[in-house]
Parts: C-alpha cells; sequence; structure tokens
C-alpha cells in the first residue's frame, strides 16, 4: 500500500474512533420518523459535526499531553 493510502486509511480510522464523541458534542437531535432533513438542515448538520469533529481531536490531543 502506499504513503497517501494509508495516511487516508488511519484517517478513516481516526475518524470512526472519534465519532461517538463527535456526535455528542454536536448535539444534533435525531429525524422524526417518517421525516427527512433538507438540504439546508443537512448542509447545517454537517458543518456542526465538522467542527465538533475538531473540538473532539482537539480534547484527545490535550487529555494524551
Amino acid at each position: 500500500m502506499n504513503p497517501e493510502a494509508e495516511r487516508q486509511q488511519q484517517k478513516a480510522k481516526e475518524f470512526m474512533s472519534l465519532l461517538p464523541l463527535t456526535v455528542e458534542l454536536a448535539g444534533l437531535p435525531e429525524c422524526e420518523p417518517g421525516k427527512h432533513f433538507t438540504e439546508s438542515q443537512l448542509e447545517a448538520r454537517a458543518t456542526s459535526l465538522r467542527l465538533a469533529y475538531k473540538a473532539a481531536r482537539q480534547i484527545i490531543m490535550d487529555i494524551a499531553k
């Protein structure tokens, strides 16, 4: 496996390991049964998850010090 593919795999693994913390930090409510999110709601949720992921990574780095 080339170094770039290994790096991508490592990043994906890190993301998946932080996903439970990320979701909790984002504090997003679940969708009601039978309803779907609009495109703008999905974009807002994605932004919240991105910011929460950055916070989760920072928390882990602070703890690891």
